[in-house]
């Protein structure tokens, strides 16, 4: 049976134009999104920090799209109000202060790029790796710097682009694939003499840094020239020094794989262990014979 058209009555609609082009404004741009985003997804070619960081542009110029289509939809509503708006405006800003504050730093993130996603950075007390950034936040996966055991904690900090207009932002990505790693280690003063076992523990930590030594010695030069800064290493440094406590310290720097830290940590200290309990036991011997 045909449908007769002109029996069906659209004033409705004509009348609600509004909200008819709002929803098929919003409908239009999350199903353009999603397969934009998807055929990202699916692009082999395209490693995997690119893909994360083309889907945020894509998310954040779908955002754009959206509030500028629903501002022009709704334009003529918007001059009705423009007076009533002009007269609470003061109150509107006051209230508003820190979204608008939000924005500005998403400007100045975007004018300045300080960061994208993937980059390990620090914020003020907050550090991680960028995992999304929009018009009102930078969201990081929480990565442990200060422990030095270099791994993801777990926990996610959302950081809001205000932040960037009253702090400074440290750029860490170097340290992804190598980090200037420090560690010390304090015994009683009056046992050993930490210098007598020094040169041991350097020749253990070169034995441990072979496998990596010439990437090391590139990557550092890379760094330097990058930054155009001296930064320490790739030779590894012992330091030894005392405390008011009456300790005495021995703190070991080297440049190595951020993924290795931990391990050559360990390994250093399992045989700065082994070396002082040695010493230790040959004085104590000796004491005993004299």
């Amino acid at each position: 049976m045909p449908v007769d058209f002109s029996q069906l009555d659209f004033s409705i609609l004509m009348d609600h134009v509004e909200i008819v082009l709002t929803v098929a404004w919003i409908l239009l741009s999350y199903i353009v999104r999603r397969y934009t985003k998807r055929a990202i997804r699916l692009h082999q070619k395209i490693e995997h920090d690119k893909k994360r960081q083309r889907i945020n542009t894509v998310d954040n110029i779908f955002n754009l799209f959206l509030v500028v289509g629903l501002v022009l939809i709704w334009s003529s509503e918007l001059q009705n109000i423009a007076i009533s708006i002009a007269a609470f405006m003061v109150a509107l800003v006051i209230a508003t202060k820190e979204f608008i504050a939000c924005i500005v730093g998403a400007f100045y993130r975007a004018s300045t790029r300080p960061y994208q996603v993937g980059d390990w950075i620090r914020i003020a007390n907050y550090e991680g790796e960028v995992t999304d950034s929009d018009w009102l936040s930078t969201t990081l996966f929480e990565v442990d710097l200060k422990g030095g055991s270099y791994t993801y904690t777990g926990r996610t900090t959302v950081v809001p682009n205000s932040v960037l207009l009253l702090n400074t932002v440290q750029n860490l990505n170097y340290m992804r694939r190598y980090v200037t790693h420090t560690f010390s280690i304090s015994r009683h003063a009056d046992d050993v003499n930490l210098f007598t076992i020094k040169e041991q523990i350097l020749d253990k930590i070169r034995q441990y840094s072979e496998h990596f030594h010439d990437v090391a010695i590139r990557y550092n030069s890379l760094i330097e020239k990058r930054l155009d800064i001296k930064i320490s290493g790739p030779e590894p440094r012992v330091r030894i020094t005392t405390t008011v406590e009456g300790y005495n310290v021995f703190t070991i720097s080297l440049f190595c794989p951020t993924d290795e830290a931990v391990e050559i940590e360990q390994k250093v200290t399992e045989d700065f262990m082994r070396f002082w309990y040695e010493k230790r036991d040959m004085n104590a011997n000796g004491v005993q014979e004299e």
